[in-house]
């Protein structure tokens, strides 16, 4: 027996309309559904089965949290991200560990929960991303295994620098080699000592060139 239900979600803006949309085409729901939008808020029609409405509503209302948890953040200034989420709107998929140690590099709050991630960074940031993370590791893919892609990554992003420049770092400070029968870079240290000894190095580099602007004085 065919039944509706009427229900409203109060919105803040243009841009949560947008986003609630583009979530709620993205739904492969049995029921129909029918949105329209008031200044404030969008009265949503549901017209099916009961079981058909129940599954559609806890739908909707599910992709609405979703919106408002990445556009809006907490009362700690965390935004609540699903990883698939920020993946697709990226066309990328990189590694959750390497999202995670770049958020932490750049000075983000993170925290990784059981299936979504909170942080400081805004939705459009992290979007962007995971866009230049993905163009790092195409670049490196072939010629690195997993564990070193995730120290050179992160550094290559927040340092600015070419991955194949970091890679070579690693090499010169006795933290990785290249394996001739393997056509790939490895790690000799774990991942951790090497991403800490590699930090180090890089920030005192910065301290010398610091020290050498100070030192020269004016002309």
């Amino acid at each position: 027996m065919r039944a509706k239900k009427v229900i409203v979600l109060h919105v803040r803006d243009d841009v949560e309309k947008e986003e609630f949309m583009k979530e709620v085409q993205r739904l492969n729901l049995s029921a129909f559904v029918y949105i329209h939008g008031k200044l404030n808020s969008l009265k949503v029609n549901v017209q099916g089965t009961k079981d058909e409405i129940r599954e559609a509503i806890r739908a909707i209302r599910e992709a609405h949290k979703r919106v408002r948890g990445r556009l809006y953040p907490d009362r700690q200034g965390l935004y609540t991200y699903y990883p698939d989420d920020i993946f697709r709107e990226a066309s990328a998929n990189v590694s959750l560990q390497i999202l995670l140690r770049t958020l932490e590099l750049l000075g983000e709050r993170v925290e990784l929960k059981d299936e979504y991630l909170k942080t400081s960074m805004p939705w459009k940031e992290i979007v962007e991303l995971v866009k230049r993370l993905s163009d790092v590791i195409a670049e490196i893919s072939l010629q690195t295994t997993r564990q070193i892609r995730e120290v050179v990554a992160p550094v290559s992003i927040v340092y600015n620098l070419d991955p194949e420049e970091v890679l070579e770092m690693l090499v010169d400070l006795g933290l990785a080699e290249y394996k001739e029968d393997k056509f790939k870079y490895e790690l000799i240290k774990n991942k951790e000592q090497a991403l800490e000894l590699l930090l180090k190095h890089l920030e005192g580099e910065g301290d010398e060139d610091r020290g050498d602007q100070e030192g020269a004085g004016p002309a």
